[in-house]
């Protein structure tokens, strides 16, 4: 009956488009008021608590430099530097995008950020090489999903704190299957412009200005060479190099690169605030929500049902895969993350699953969700920034999906490729 009225309330709160937080907030209160699982204090008290983590300070600084990076001009350089080597390819204008995206999305740690920052400049680059328009767009679209997947991810920092695990973990875990879905969208771009003959420039560049692309580049190279760098060495913790990262980020954007004036920094503060206040309001209120599931038994309940339906870790697997993927077309990543790791991690736990390996089959699972209707998030910012119709893209999407769940499948089902480098680091 608690199940029952907690997820219906919640459910029907979302079908009248009461935001995600409110939700689950009502949710849990009825459910509180109605049959009185715990108190209203006790709800109070897990709420405040799950906000009070050190891991989280590190969402609204990661936030902040991802911004201020954005708007130094790191994406030109980046872009400049990349097309050096891919441009004069067929289909190298649109793997210049995806190599960028990956650059960028070490820098960032959102995916929304890196549609829009290289989106803006790419997009256009490729229509005016006659690529098809929303093709364009749906390519941004998927590659700004790595920036869930490759560290520092803001998505990342979430699910670890869900489920108790390391964060440096979850960041080594995640340059595999960060760099696999670069190589598997480059494939089908290079499959695709080859079909339809889109052919890339070949530019000569002398020796002499391929070193000043270099030099205008190693600024922003440099930050994500610092920010994991010092992670992984030990020299200090992810909250920590989140702050190093936001200094770094106003000296280059500031001092060197001189694209940001310092009375733009409160602006870009003030934005970071706005971003990061969703999220963390989500955190604090399913933190709360998910103490509710946890006093009556829910996840014990749920895991019991699905083991009792098969113990095929394969079997297992695919039906997690499949709620994910349906759940990440409608429910915001970090809302999902913080509600369903207490229902699904004990059943892969008892399946032997690592809890790390598991976290990248989620955050890949709901970065899909990032490029599907009807959320949609990097669809959405693809289209802002390039000016295409929703529906086109959405429309565009479906290949890209496809080779996204491929990329999925084997991330699922060859734990070596999220495992190797977390277990090289032990």
């Amino acid at each position: 009956m608690t199940t029952l009225l907690l997820f219906g309330s919640f459910i029907l709160l979302l079908i009248i488009s009461v935001p995600i937080a409110i939700s689950l907030g009502l949710a849990s209160v009825i459910t509180i008021l109605v049959l009185n699982p715990i108190s209203l204090e006790s709800f109070t008290q897990t709420t405040i608590q799950g906000l009070n983590s050190f891991p989280l300070m590190a969402v609204p600084l990661f936030a902040f430099a991802g911004d201020i990076m954005a708007r130094g001009g790191i994406s030109k350089r980046l872009l400049d530097l990349v097309s050096v080597f891919f441009d004069r390819f067929t289909g190298g204008l649109g793997v210049v995008a995806i190599v960028t995206s990956l650059f960028f999305a070490a820098i960032s740690g959102t995916g929304s950020a890196t549609v829009a920052a290289i989106g803006t400049i790419m997009i256009p680059a490729m229509v005016a090489k006659n690529y098809n328009k929303p093709f364009a767009g749906a390519l941004v679209a998927t590659a700004g999903t790595v920036g869930t997947l490759i560290p520092p991810s803001i998505t990342m920092i979430i699910y670890a704190v869900a489920a108790g695990v390391s964060v440096t973990g979850m960041f080594s875990a995640g340059i595999g299957p960060g760099i696999l879905v670069g190589i598997a969208l480059s494939i089908y771009t290079i499959y695709y412009a080859r079909k339809h003959k889109y052919t890339g420039e070949r530019k000569e560049y002398s020796f002499k200005s391929f070193l000043l692309l270099f030099f205008n580049a190693i600024p922003a190279l440099l930050l994500p060479v610092i920010i994991l760098g010092g992670i992984y060495g030990g020299v200090f913790t992810p909250t920590e190099a989140a702050a190093v990262g936001c200094v770094y980020g106003i000296i280059i954007s500031v001092f060197v690169y001189k694209e940001v004036k310092i009375s733009e920094l409160p602006f870009i503060g003030y934005n970071a605030c706005l971003l990061s206040a969703g999220v963390l309001i989500i955190i604090g209120v399913s933190t709360g929500f998910g103490h509710i599931l946890t006093i009556t038994q829910v996840p014990t309940t749920i895991a019991n049902f699905i083991l009792s339906i098969t113990s095929n870790v394969i079997l297992v697997l695919l039906l997690i895969n499949l709620l994910l993927l349906v759940v990440g077309t409608f429910m915001e990543t970090n809302a999902a993350i913080i509600i369903l790791v207490p229902v699904l991690l004990p059943v892969v736990i008892e399946l032997g699953v690592d809890p790390i390996h598991f976290g990248l089959i989620m955050i890949l699972n709901l970065a899909i969700g990032f490029i599907t209707p009807p959320l949609g998030a990097n669809l959405f910012m693809a289209s802002q920034v390039s000016r295409i119709k929703f529906d086109l893209l959405a429309r565009a999407i479906g290949p890209w999906v496809v080779v996204m769940v491929i990329v999925l499948l084997l991330v699922t089902f060859i734990p070596e490729i999220s495992m190797t480098i977390p277990n090289w680091l032990k």
